[in-house]
Order: structure tokens, then C-alpha cells, then sequence
């Protein structure tokens, strides 16, 4: 299947970068390209593509309200959000993460990190700069519950399975840690999300560390 990619960012350059990186892809094709977020909104309803590539910072409404907007009531029905942004900064990743986006890259990533953060994104993976992980994770909120509390809302190879996740482990990587097929993975990631009302591994993964899964 060929994946449908919008492109959002107000600089023509960028996109025009990401266009020739993502076009060239066998399985890719950038469908729209918007200068705002207004207008980010407006491809996305209107092309519905698997994902959308968003700068955090653009004209009318910035990429963290365009997400937001775009994922409100959808229901993990909506297209998969990965923000792309020259700002690194601790407020931007988490807004990014809680407002629904799937990934944050940085725009200098390269092209290699750009076309698997896409693919992660169109299978439902989440995929954070490597250069961001650590120090995000690092900086989350204290735990707001004790983790008897999470063992509570989940059973106990339900957990095992939300700390790889927030270890940034794939299913494939937790189906062999555990002993378990990658679709008894998948299982168990779509019961936890039933459970915690969350929307995606990235929203499983902040779950986690803020509940003391893991430390």
C-alpha cells in the first residue's frame, strides 16, 4: 500500500525538501502541501492521508492546535501526526505527544529518520528523535499514582507489555522479548488503550512513566 503524506510547513524550501525525499520512495506520495495550519486542516479532511508531517511553528494556527484540532473527535479514526520542527525544547515535544501527534522529529534528522518515522507512523508506531528521548522521559512529571494503582487497570502482562512500549521498544521487539506473536502484541496494546483511554503507544508510553511503570 502506498502511504499519503501531507506536508505542513510555512517555509516552501522544507516542504519542497520533504516532497523530493518522501516522492521518491517507492510506497510514499506527498497528496497536499499546506503554508498554515488552517490550511493543514483543511487538506487533511479533504485528501485523508495516513500521515501528516507538521511544523510546530506556522501562520493563522500553529502545528500543536492543528493537531489537536484535527484529531478532536476522531476517535483513532483520524490520520497518524508526526511533527517536524527545528525546536527541541521540553514544552514542544510534550505538547506535541499530549496533543495526539504520533512522533516528533527534528528537521535535522536526515532523510533516513524522516522515511521511518512515516512508515512507523502508518503502522501505528511512534517514532521520537533519538536526540529527545531520554532527556523527555527524564523530565516527565513525577508519578501521579503509585504503580500498585496502574497494576490495578492492568493486568500483569498488559504491563509488561507498556514498559517496553515506553522503553521505545516495536512490537516486533516486545513479541520476542516476551515470548508472544507480534498479533497477541497488538492484543494487548488495543486492550490497554480500551482501558487507559488513551489514543495511540506514544499517549501508553507518557502513561507510563508519569504512573511508575517505569523507572
Amino acid at each position: 500500500m502506498t502511504i499519503r503524506v501531507l506536508i505542513a510547513d510555512d517555509q516552501e524550501m522544507v516542504r519542497a525538501g520533504f516532497r523530493a525525499i518522501i516522492d521518491a520512495q517507492p510506497d510514499m506520495e506527498v497528496v497536499a502541501e499546506a503554508a498554515d495550519g488552517v490550511e493543514a486542516v483543511s487538506l487533511a479532511r479533504r485528501h485523508r492521508p495516513e500521515v501528516c508531517l507538521f511544523d510546530i511553528r506556522m501562520p493563522r494556527l500553529d502545528g500543536l492546535e492543528a493537531t489537536r484540532t484535527l484529531l478532536s473527535g476522531a476517535n483513532g479514526s483520524g490520520p497518524r501526526i508526526v511533527v517536524v520542527t527545528t525546536f527541541d525544547t521540553d514544552e514542544y515535544v510534550y505538547g506535541a505527544l499530549k496533543s495526539g501527534a504520533t512522533g516528533f522529529l527534528l528537521k535535522d534528522s536526515g532523510p533516513t529518520l524522516l522515511i521511518e518515522a512515516v512508515k512507523a507512523a502508518a503502522d501505528g508506531e511512534s517514532l521520537v528523535s533519538p536526540s529527545v528521548t531520554v532527556r523527555l522521559l527524564e523530565r516527565l512529571t513525577e508519578p501521579s499514582a503509585p504503580a500498585p494503582v496502574a497494576g490495578d487497570l492492568l493486568t500483569e502482562r498488559e504491563l509488561d507489555v507498556v514498559e517496553h512500549v515506553a522503553r521505545g521498544r516495536t512490537n516486533a521487539e516486545i513479541a520476542e522479548a516476551l515470548f508472544v506473536s507480534v498479533s497477541t502484541v497488538k492484543t494487548h496494546l488495543e486492550a490497554v488503550r480500551m482501558k487507559l483511554r488513551v489514543r495511540n503507544r506514544t499517549e501508553i508510553a507518557i502513561w507510563a512513566w508519569e504512573h511508575g511503570v517505569v523507572g
